[in-house]
């Protein structure tokens, strides 16, 4: 074995995995799995850990994994997360623990989000009791949102002896997880619904359908005996361009096209539910939830196309993403942006006029800015557009919640040490504070409250 080179993981043939939800990735069996992990270095500093947001013992739950002992890696990860299987799946890993490995200056790093993921489903299957928690504190802590942040801090908090409930406005718990990400990326039913049953079994309850400025204030709850809260209900609310055209039928936001399939099951033919998709389809975006939404699309029969303002070596989505998409059949408009949608006799798409566009000098992110190219317009042949421009927080908590502060982008104003907002006892974290972000920062910050709130009740 080449100490250097990542134990290679399995994968569907792009071709068959284009036409179906299927996990994309198969994950390491056991073998590999305990070969990967003989390529950790078991660093005495291990930087691995500074580049996790939950600060997971990554050289101790591999080293666990190495020497065959899989409940001993279960029990370590759990000491630090309370989503594994998620977080193995869909965390940009070589942004972060993966980034930091030693072994990726010469080499390649240690596949340390496919050994968390075999850890996970190695627990999953063999159903390792990782429910151990403090004798109960007499606290009440109420969590709005059962997406990763609210989860995360729920959990920690259980473990701790809290009671915790927590109010979601959906008729599922898990937020992003179970709406947002596809099928072929996050599994709902194997996976999602196994993590947050999981979190229940350390004593938390979880009400749905629950919609906090509407069905109840976070004022009600406080009366009800909460002693604190924590606001986790993410950002929800899509972005669009603002070019004409953007109220025809066929155009929506990436955010409400994947809730329809991920919520309603249109990729299951069990269900009932379809979804109408357009013979051709341009996802305008190149995040993440742009490779979600164009993917699904592909996998629904459409023709899909992605349609970026700045080159693939700027894309924002994961490498992997991009890789995937490109195998499984996606084209690629890079440096090109829409300016209008056209629209049929009866309001429909009809094609999308888009300029070509070049790089011009940084911008304040450091980026290249995009700038037109003049005489470049041109029609593209597409019935559908799906806006993937980044979401915001819905500002219905905030209207409902006098004390509660937000700044110019609606995200809730919070003390950056303890995330407690302006209103006392009341925590927030994820999305709804820094905008559209990843799932495992929304779980850093789900744990950072946790730990406050648990600081401030328990003096």
């Amino acid at each position: 074995m080449d100490r250097m080179k990542k134990i290679p993981v399995r994968e569907q043939d792009p071709k068959e995995r284009a036409k179906n939800f299927k996990e994309v990735c198969l994950g390491y069996n056991e073998e590999e799995a305990r070969l990967e992990a003989s390529r950790c270095l078991s660093c005495k500093n291990p930087q691995c850990v500074t580049g996790c947001p939950v600060g997971i013992n990554i050289p101790g739950f591999i080293k666990e994994v190495k020497e065959g002992n899989d409940l001993a890696a279960a029990q370590e990860i759990a000491k630090y997360s309370s989503l594994p299987a998620v977080c193995g799946r869909v965390c940009p890993q070589e942004k972060q623990c993966e980034g930091k490995c030693v072994l990726g200056i010469k080499g390649e790093a240690v596949s340390i989000g496919k050994l968390e993921r075999y850890v996970a489903d190695t627990s999953r299957k063999n159903n390792y009791d990782l429910t151990t928690t403090e004798p109960k504190n007499g606290k009440k802590v109420a969590i709005i949102g059962a997406g990763p942040a609210g989860l995360t801090c729920a959990g920690d908090l259980a473990k701790a002896g809290f009671d915790v409930t927590i109010f979601e406005a959906l008729h599922k718990a898990g937020g992003v997880l179970v709406y947002g990400i596809p099928e072929f990326r996050l599994p709902k039913d194997e996976v999602v619904a196994h993590e947050v049953e999981n979190i229940k079994k350390l004593g938390v309850k979880i009400e749905t359908d629950v919609i906090v400025g509407k069905t109840i204030t976070i004022d009600d709850l406080f009366k009800e005996g909460f002693d604190a809260m924590f606001i986790g209900s993410g950002a929800g609310l899509p972005k669009f361009m603002g070019i004409p055209g953007e109220n025809a039928n066929g155009v929506l936001s990436a955010n409400e096209f994947l809730t329809r399939v991920n919520l309603m099951r249109a990729f299951d033919e069990c269900y009932d539910t379809p979804v109408v998709v357009g013979k051709k389809v341009a996802v305008v975006g190149g995040g993440n939830v742009a490779m979600d939404a164009v993917r699904t699309a592909l996998r629904l029969g459409a023709d899909a196309n992605i349609v970026y303002r700045r080159s693939e070596s700027e894309l924002p989505a994961r490498v992997e993403e991009v890789h995937h998409a490109k195998e499984e059949g996606v084209n690629f408009h890079m440096l090109t942006n829409p300016t209008e949608i056209l629209m049929d006799e009866k309001g429909c798409v009809a094609g999308m006029k888009c300029v070509k566009m070049e790089l011009g000098e940084p911008d304040a992110s450091g980026r290249r800015s995009p700038v037109e190219i003049p005489n470049s317009e041109f029609v593209m042949d597409v019935d559908m557009v799906i806006m993937a421009l980044g979401t915001s927080p819905n500002p219905l908590i905030s209207r409902t919640t006098p004390g509660l502060e937000i700044n110019k982008k609606k995200c809730l104003v919070v003390n950056e040490e303890t995330l407690e907002t302006t209103k006392e006892n009341v925590y927030a974290g994820g999305d709804a504070v820094t905008g559209a972000a990843t799932v495992i920062l929304a779980m850093g910050a789900g744990k950072q409250a946790a730990a406050a709130i648990k600081e401030k009740l328990l003096k």
